[in-house]
Formats: C-alpha cells, sequence, structure tokens
C-alpha cells in the first residue's frame, strides 16, 4: 500500500487503521481498491473518474439519495450499496491525488463477468428488476443527469450525423451499407424518446449499466443480493435498463465477434430474463411491458449507433485493442438487432407469456 493511497485511507471512517490495499475488479472507469484493516474489516476504496464523471457531486449525491431510501426499503443490510463517510462526514472527498469515495464490502458475495448457469442470468434479471421495483416510488426526476442525453437515441442521431458530414477518417465511403442500415431506422428508434417525453412512459431511476457484473450474488445461494456501481443512476426508463441486459445477456458471441454467423439473439435467454425481470418488478405499466422488445432492440441499435460513430470519428471514446475494433463491435450490433426484426413477433408472445 503506497503512502498516498494509506493517507487517502485514514480520511474516512473506517473500523481499524488501514493494513493493506490492493486494485480489485475489472472495472474499466474508475480505479478500484480493496482495502483491509487491523479489525479485519473489509472495503471498497474507488477513485473517481472525474473526466467521465465531470459533476462528482451531482454523481455522489444521487448515489447517496438512492441508497439512503433504498436503505428504508429492504432489512438486508448486504442488498444495498454501503458508503462509508469521511472523518468530517462528507460522502466522498476530494484531495492532491484525485477524488475518493468508499464503500463497506459486501462480504459472501459472488461478481460473475459471466453467467456460469441459465439461472445466473435469471438472478440478474430479478437483480435489476427488483431495483426498479424498489426505487419505483422515488422521485426520479430530482435526480442528477450525470451523462446528459445518455439513452436519447435521437441526440445520438444527431452526433452520428455531425460526424458523418464531417467524415473525420475519410471512412465512411467504404461504410455505406452499415450507416444505410442505422440511417433506415433512425425514425423508429426515436420512439422510446418520444413516448417518454409525452408521458406514455413514466420516468424512472434507471441504473443504464445493467451489466451481468454489476449484480452481486449471494456466495451461498446464488441469489440476486446487491445491484453495484449506481455512477450511471439517472432519470430515466425501465426499458433502458431491461433493453441493455437483453443486448449484452442474450447475445450468443462476444462484443466484436468477426464471425457474425456466430451473432444472434437466444429467444432462450430473452425469455429467461423477462421472467425475472417481470417477477421482480410487477409495478410496470402495461405500456412498459408491451415496449419490453423495443427497449431491447433500441438499446442495441443505439450501441451499435455509437461504436460506429467512434469509428468514424477516429475512435476518442470507447478504448479498442486493435485499429477496427469498434467498426466489429458495431457490426455485432447491426446482426443482434437484424436477429431481433427476424424474431420479433416470438419476443412479443414471449412477453405476454411471462406477464401472466
Amino acid at each position: 500500500m503506497t503512502e498516498n493511497l494509506n493517507k487517502t485511507l485514514r480520511c474516512f471512517a473506517l473500523d481499524g487503521e488501514p493494513v493493506s490495499c490492493e486494485i480489485y475488479g475489472c472495472g474499466h472507469i474508475n480505479v478500484t481498491y480493496l482495502a483491509v484493516t487491523a479489525s479485519g474489516r473489509r472495503y471498497i476504496l474507488q477513485k473517481i473518474n472525474d473526466r467521465t464523471f465531470r459533476d462528482v457531486d451531482g454523481l455522489m449525491e444521487n448515489i447517496s439519495r438512492v441508497t439512503q431510501f433504498l436503505r428504508t426499503r429492504t432489512d438486508d443490510p448486504r442488498s444495498i450499496l454501503t458508503l462509508v463517510p469521511t472523518l468530517s462526514g462528507e460522502s466522498w472527498l476530494r484531495n492532491e491525488e484525485g477524488c475518493w469515495r468508499v464503500y463497506d464490502f459486501v462480504e459472501n458475495s459472488l461478481c460473475l463477468q459471466l453467467p456460469e448457469s441459465p439461472a445466473d442470468f435469471y438472478e440478474s434479471a430479478e437483480g435489476f428488476g427488483r431495483f426498479q421495483q424498489l426505487l419505483s416510488q422515488f422521485p426520479a426526476d430530482t435526480l442528477h443527469e450525470v451523462i446528459p442525453n445518455f439513452h436519447n437515441t435521437p441526440d445520438r442521431y444527431r452526433i452520428f450525423h455531425e460526424v458523418l458530414e464531417k467524415d473525420p477518417m475519410g471512412r465512411a465511403a467504404a461504410l455505406q451499407p452499415d450507416i444505410e442500415f442505422f440511417l433506415r431506422r433512425e425514425e423508429e428508434m426515436a420512439t422510446l424518446q418520444n413516448m417518454r417525453v409525452s408521458g406514455t412512459l413514466p420516468t424512472r431511476v434507471a441504473h443504464n449499466d445493467t451489466k451481468l457484473n454489476n449484480v452481486l450474488l449471494d456466495a451461498e445461494t446464488r441469489k440476486a443480493l446487491c445491484v453495484i456501481d449506481l455512477d450511471t443512476v439517472m432519470p430515466g426508463l425501465s426499458l433502458y435498463d431491461y433493453g441493455d441486459s437483453i443486448r449484452f445477456g442474450a447475445a450468443t458471441a462476444a462484443e466484436d465477434e468477426k464471425d457474425l454467423s456466430k451473432v444472434t439473439m437466444s429467444l432462450e435467454l430473452f425469455r429467461i430474463y423477462t421472467k425475472g425481470f417481470l417477477h421482480a418488478c410487477p409495478g410496470l405499466t402495461d405500456a412498459e411491458v408491451q415496449m419490453l422488445p423495443m427497449g431491447a432492440k433500441t438499446m442495441t441499435l443505439e450501441c451499435g449507433l455509437r461504436f460506429l460513430t467512434d469509428y468514424l470519428d477516429g475512435d476518442h471514446y470507447f478504448s479498442i485493442h486493435y485499429p477496427d475494433q469498434n467498426l466489429d463491435r458495431a457490426r455485432t450490433q447491426i446482426k443482434l438487432v437484424q436477429d431481433m426484426e427476424e424474431k420479433w413477433q416470438t419476443m412479443k408472445e414471449i412477453v405476454e407469456e411471462e406477464r401472466k
């Protein structure tokens, strides 16, 4: 443990003196450490990426308010992230090294990068569905929008058109089939945003990053235990969370798979997640339930649009490990959307069957 980490930890109200602090986990945005004190208590120390999250005050206010609200809805302290205050009672610390926060470590939990069985995927649906249900009475519009227009798909198209017009890397001419794919669906992809603006779909607290590794499972029961990584908790739609889970979790291949014949959306996994989400979140409106397939399609297409936009713009936003990775990512999302369109009626039937 470096002296700087030790100095930072000593600013928080820990149980005992810190004795170790090591890099932990697989996060890509913040830097995460596992800290241990002389009493044996374990904590998560995170250095918040204030380049990605410029309004750290707003971000931490969101997390504080949401976790405090959730704590009034459950008797299990392990099911809610617990912020450890600084010695002066603040929820986070800024020092010369950056912006920091500390959570209690959730003991006896599992964090899976990929499901080891369909049951694990079901439990992620239970976890995110319960998160939605427990926060259904929270005034979502009072939260800070820490990343403005994050899932405003028409605004993503606006950015796409701007980059396409500039074509700074000269890549557009060779990508006309890919570009046309997105342009043909532009009007349809405004559906969710239009329904949100009109009030047809209620604004809710959205997690906005519903990957499997953001739901901790109980190590003994393997049941969903605690939703983590609350940095992108903002006003949004339940369909954002559901849709991104399907995009990521029901795909049969990696996000950058080059062999597109391997890329499909598994109807079995679609059903498993839909069952768990609807079971855990019975408070969804009829309009929300009916639009679940559109949530999956919109989040998949929007993600592909963002990958292609970044590729056209020179790969500035998403980290890449080889030159055409963002293009490969965009094409897997295109293939997933095409597969959803072919399975559209079946997807709608599954939703109706699982809501009963």
